[in-house]
């Protein structure tokens, strides 16, 4: 669908080029819709969350091992589209005393299945990106909780959609953004709860990781899914592991609201090099997949040229005036970062490494013993009661089970998630909105409050924990987490 012509209007395509060529002025606007928010949704407390898994490949495998951990959750179905992925992880649950959960795979649609089973309650949806809308929505429709990993969505006509779904049916729809469960995540969140960075003025957040060798694999990302939206997408498409901790700091969605966004895309010449200096690799590649059903028939995805750069960088301004810089780049040979940075008017912390500065001396990073003292006095309580287990469970150093045990834990007490649709759409919509802006030039792009204007009065995302006994025996599949 081109974004032009969604059915809500995302963009006056007429005014585009006199819009953006006037200072100020927001080159692509959103219609307003009515309020029928639900944005602090609480729902019947579920006696047992059972589970239902869609895809079992990178990411699933982890997920299964990490909820069968959690008291009063259970794993009840598993889908993908291999057999073999299906029956692994049938047999750690089995091998580690966990109830055999029913099997759906082999055909393109047995995910269905596993939607439509009485036995599940919340869908994981840990599949390919292409999948995610139809999952999502699918399971809305059939009103069962939904989580699924990130970007969940990448339309704005796609987030009316689910928006939409979401409030007729009153069920929770999470995006899985594990990142705003790191521990130093965790502890910027506590530390500005607390005032210490005093009143906030700007935040940085990114994906940058080099994921070359994965994207052109074949095996990192079956069918070669991530290199085919590179070949005719631009913009940032994964925006939510940076953005949606800087988003919980400044309470976007619950006391401020995202305004207008600019973004400019870089070239792709990580990924053409990359590629030239692959070529044989790559043409072998070609060769072998031709004819499976995942077949190369695009070879652009291998071959080029790519649609997105090799560094995309958005600039976002709220309603209350503050700043966000999110970045994306998979594709250069830079170490790993989300930057996390937020800075305030009385200090900043940002990590890679974890640094803070504090007035009254915060013309230098705090020293070894001050830093400690900080870090121990203001460590998320999520964290100092549940952290020593989530370590060992895994997941991205433990978020992912912190994710994964307060979303349990809400869905079990019929609490708010700490991550509603709302939240999930806007930090995902980045995809269409950063693509729209970098085909434009850097024109500024209104960004849609899907809360329609219910942010004024949604109370800030708490400091929570969790009160569970968790078995200390409780097996991880460090194999498997990923």
């Amino acid at each position: 669908m081109s974004l032009f012509s969604t059915r809500r209007g995302f963009l006056k395509a007429g005014g585009m080029v006199g819009a953006a060529g006037m200072m100020g002025s927001i080159g692509c606007t959103i219609p307003k819709r009515k309020n029928e928010h639900v944005g602090d949704l609480r729902c019947a407390p579920l006696e047992t969350v059972k589970v239902g898994v869609i895809g079992l490949g990178m990411r699933g495998p982890g997920a299964v091992s990490r909820i069968s951990a959690i008291p009063g959750a259970r794993i009840t179905a598993l889908c993908d589209i291999f057999e073999p992925r299906v029956n692994n992880r049938v047999k750690w649950l089995k091998d580690n005393g966990h109830p055999e959960p029913k099997r759906y795979f082999g055909g393109t649609e047995e995910w269905k299945k596993l939607v439509e089973d009485p036995e599940v309650n919340l869908v994981y949806v840990t599949a390919p990106w292409q999948m995610h809308v139809p999952m999502v929505k699918f399971a809305l429709e059939h009103k069962k909780h939904v989580a699924c990993e990130v970007p969940m969505v990448f339309t704005v006509e796609d987030c009316w959609d689910i928006i939409d779904l979401a409030e007729k049916n009153r069920c929770h729809c999470m995006l899985l953004e594990n990142c705003c469960y790191g521990e130093s995540e965790m502890l910027a969140l506590n530390m500005v709860r607390n005032k210490v960075l005093g009143t906030l003025v700007h935040g940085e957040g990114a994906y940058i990781h080099d994921l070359r060798s994965l994207m052109f694999a074949g095996n990192g990302y079956e069918g070669f899914w991530r290199l085919k939206w590179n070949a005719v997408h631009t913009g940032n498409p994964y925006a939510t592991h940076g953005l949606g901790p800087i988003c919980q700091y400044m309470s976007v969605g619950r006391g401020d609201q995202m305004r207008v966004l600019t973004a400019m895309s870089s070239g792709a010449f990580g990924m053409a090099e990359y590629a030239a200096a692959h070529k044989e690799q790559l043409d072998k590649l070609i060769a072998e997949r031709k004819d499976d059903k995942y077949g190369m028939t695009d070879t652009r995805a291998l071959t080029g040229p790519w649609a997105r750069g090799d560094m995309c960088t958005a600039i976002i301004k709220t309603e209350l005036g503050r700043t966000i810089m999110v970045q994306h780049d998979t594709t250069s040979p830079r170490p790993y970062s989300r930057i996390n940075l937020i800075s305030g008017t009385k200090g900043i912390l940002k990590d890679y490494p974890l640094q803070i500065a504090l007035e009254p001396n915060a013309h230098g990073w705090l020293g070894k013993k001050q830093m400690d003292e900080v870090v121990a006095k203001y460590r998320h309580p999520l964290w100092r009661d549940s952290g020593e287990i989530a370590k060992r469970m895994g997941g991205h150093g433990g978020m992912d089970f912190l994710m994964d045990l307060r979303l349990c834990y809400c869905l079990q007490n019929g609490l708010p998630l700490d991550i509603n649709v709302y939240e999930s759409c806007q930090w995902s919509v980045l995809a269409e909105l950063t693509e729209t802006s970098v085909r434009h030039d850097g024109a500024p792009v209104e960004v849609p409050d899907f809360t329609r204007g219910a942010w004024k009065e949604l109370a800030p995302l708490g400091i929570e924990s969790v009160n569970l006994n968790i078995d200390k025996n409780a097996k991880a599949d460090k194999q498997m987490s990923v």
